[in-house]
């Protein structure tokens, strides 16, 4: 890029106007859910009988009635067309980072020499899109690739521009599942089935308990301008090299600031725009970093926040380019500066409006938290590195650890209240309890807990897994990840952990033990247990690291070595024991995931050797040619010493700028050469770990030099938008 140019794009990004968004005249409950088949158009669209047994099965998950398909088919294929769609597709979520889609046209022979719209339960209920070429592990040979998706009526469908989308699942022909859907499906119904029968202590009446997400979107925005200008950003979706700005965060002014006025025309249409599409947005604002936002909705159901998560992503991106921006997603796009996550708030709560994660008014109620608070704790404890396998990955591991984010290592901030609570009861014996007859059902020798207010909540913000009030905020999962890859692991592990419990329960009941006695015997035992995972410091600090590896916590740093968490044999069995997932599968997702990492160091590798030997290095060397120049001609100007006297400091930087070049040379090809070597490794763990150890380190190595030369080559002459010029929204 030339240098004239560079200042023309930066212009032009601070001379932009916001883009007029002109707001429905609808109140957005008029709006909400315009563009979905909800309950509304289904009780509008179906007849009683098809849309009683559909609600069935989305509220109580009952079993699918494939008889029903081809009215349902009807009722949506008609609604869709009176909305100006022309196509539909199976909308489902593949082992990459975003969705997948194969649009067809409602179409077919009238068998007249004209065409019909038609659309059949069948392409409803079931499609064979292929997609052979898709992430699969090795499960599928490439002369085996067909692969299903399959309809999932939990979560509605929607219309995207002329478009009916189908949410799916995706498996393969052998039944395998090849996407994060089915594994996050079959972990709600686990974890569903295995709090129900545990909820039957305190209350016989529940049926159901639902699994709840609230996921908080953090993300940067960048002028699309400046960010073609940077073929780091395009290719890798993050800055390889670029110096501090003088001015970055270090004020906090841009956190919860006055937004942009450009930004909030942004938001303002992306929140109209996913309201239609039923996503219930609530909250947006600045973040900490310049550039950086975040926006938030009301809890959902699990399975329906994810795929609205997922659906807000795809659609910011959209919506950003119709205002001159670009979306970033990457978890550290610049460095220096506070990265983005998505902190998934994660609770349970059943069909009688329980919130199991929130503490009661009678003893028993709070009997009945502990017991899903400490059994939660049990199941991050034994799954702790399980846990962070799941918002691994090659882009995440750069914010991990960071004084900005949760350390890569798994532990829980309960806050005093809670704690005090769990130790009392650890503490307590047999005797501190005493049975009451009636509704009162038993009283403890434990203080009352009270709603919890808002100062006995968690403010750490150094906890991975915090207990925030009336849930578990999961804050280590990463900006551009698929929520679907922790909480199929989170509520996995909880299911069958709290199967154990039952189990550990029934066996004292069954010698004899009062029900609420056995309940408090085990929760006394799990809570010792699980103890080391609870954490109230600073997660920041050098001394928590020594303290994880006394408690036996997963400390390793290295993300290939990471992901061998999930073949663990704990891990295998837990998932085959809950359903979720069998061997194959799991061996066939690892295959992915260090694919994917190697993939991805492999790019930045590439990237950033260009970007230094074909922009860095001849700008440097040209800068370095003026001054070399120069010292000539002060020389033909000036005596000796005077000429060596006004000459040393631009004889230090020609000395400083070829000893950095040509460490950025070697590093170059010292980096070609470790690729060429990991390249024939054969195995996809070892080559994603040679990746790590041996190219991964050159990419700090060779940006350190670069960025040193950004301060010293005249700015006239530097080809990339800088970090001053990247993170300022005009």
């Amino acid at each position: 890029m030339s240098t004239k140019l560079r200042f023309r794009v930066v212009e032009t990004a601070f001379k932009k106007k916001a883009v007029e968004v002109v707001p429905p005249k609808e109140r957005p409950s008029e709006y909400f859910g315009k563009y979905v088949f909800n309950k509304e158009k289904m009780f509008k669209y179906l007849s009683s009988k098809v849309y009683n047994k559909l609600i069935d099965v989305i509220d109580h998950g009952a079993t699918l009635d494939r008889s029903i398909a081809d009215e349902v088919a009807s009722g949506m294929k008609k609604w869709a067309i009176e909305m100006g769609c022309t196509h539909y597709t199976h909308w489902f979520a593949p082992l990459t980072e975003g969705t997948a889609e194969k649009h067809d046209a409602f179409v077919e022979h009238d068998g007249k020499g004209g065409m019909m719209e038609e659309f059949s339960g069948k392409l409803l209920a079931q499609q064979e899109p292929d997609a052979s070429s898709f992430p699969n592990g090795g499960i599928r040979n490439t002369f085996e690739a067909r692969g299903y998706s399959a309809w999932d009526p939990s979560s509605p469908a929607f219309i995207e521009d002329d478009t009916l989308c189908i949410p799916t699942i995706f498996i393969a022909y052998t039944g395998e599942s090849l996407d994060y859907k089915a594994p996050l499906l079959k972990a709600l119904r686990a974890v569903d089935k295995a709090a129900t029968d545990v909820c039957h202590y305190f209350n016989p009446e529940v049926k159901k308990v639902f699994a709840y997400l609230g996921w908080e979107q953090e993300y940067f925005l960048i002028d699309e301008g400046l960010y073609a200008a940077r073929p780091d950003l395009l290719l890798c979706g993050r800055t390889l090299m670029g110096h501090d700005s003088a001015k970055n965060q270090q004020l906090e002014d841009h956190y919860f600031g006055a937004i942009p006025t450009r930004v909030a025309a942004f938001m303002r249409e992306l929140e109209i725009e996913a309201l239609k599409l039923g996503v219930p947005c609530k909250t947006s604002h600045n973040e900490v970093a310049p550039n950086q936002f975040e926006l938030a909705p009301i809890y959902e159901e699990c399975n329906l926040a994810n795929d609205h998560n997922l659906l807000t992503m795809a659609l910011m991106r959209k919506i950003a380019r119709r205002h001159g921006f670009r979306v970033l997603l990457h978890e550290k796009p610049f460095k220096g500066i506070n990265g983005s996550g998505k902190h998934n708030n994660w609770s349970l709560g059943t069909d009688t409006g329980i919130g199991l994660m929130s503490p009661g008014k009678t003893a028993e109620d709070n009997l009945r938290f502990v017991t899903f608070v400490v059994n939660s704790l049990m199941a991050v404890y034994h799954y702790n590195g399980l846990l962070k396998a799941s918002i691994s990955s090659a882009t995440n591991a750069h914010r991990l650890g960071a004084n900005e984010a949760p350390p890569a290592i798994i532990s829980s901030f309960l806050g005093k209240q809670v704690s005090d609570l769990l130790d009392h009861i650890e503490k307590s014996t047999k005797n501190d309890i005493v049975t009451m007859s009636g509704k009162q059902g038993m009283k403890l020798d434990i203080p009352q807990i009270p709603e919890l207010r808002i100062d006995n909540t968690d403010r750490n913000r150094t906890s991975p897994f915090a207990f925030t009030g009336n849930r578990f905020e999961f804050r280590a999962v990463g900006s551009e990840a698929n929520c679907a890859s922790s909480m199929l692991v989170l509520n996995a592990a909880v299911a069958d952990q709290l199967t154990i419990f039952k189990k550990e329960v029934d066996a004292l009941i069954a010698k004899g033990e009062p029900q609420m006695s056995a309940i408090l015997e085990i929760l006394r035992k799990y809570i010792k247990e699980c103890k080391p995972i609870r954490f109230d410091g600073n997660g920041y600090s050098d001394e928590w690291i020594v303290e994880a590896e006394k408690r036996g916590l997963d400390c390793e740093k290295s993300v290939p070595l990471i992901f061998d968490n999930y073949l663990k044999p704990e891990a295998i069995t837990m998932f085959e024991r809950t359903g979720v997932m069998n061997k194959k599968e799991l061996i066939a997702r690892n295959e992915v995931k260090w694919e994917t990492y190697t993939k991805k160091v492999q790019i930045e590798a590439r990237v950033l050797g260009d970007l230094a030997m074909n922009h860095i290095i001849p700008v440097a060397t040209q800068y370095q040619t003026d001054l070399i120049d120069n010292v000539y001609k002060m020389k033909s100007i000036y005596p000796a010493d005077v000429a060596d006297k006004l000459s040393k400091q631009n004889k230090e930087l020609i000395e400083e700028i070829a000893n950095r070049t040509l460490f950025i040379q070697e590093h170059v090809e010292k980096m070609i050469e470790a690729r060429k070597v990991a390249n024939k490794i054969e195995s996809v763990r070892e080559k994603a770990i040679a990746y790590h150890d041996t190219i991964l380190p050159n990419l700090d190595e060779i940006r350190y030099h670069i960025d040193k030369l950004e301060l010293i080559v005249d700015d006239a002459l530097w080809p990339l938008p800088k970090y001053r010029e990247l993170l300022f929204i005009r």
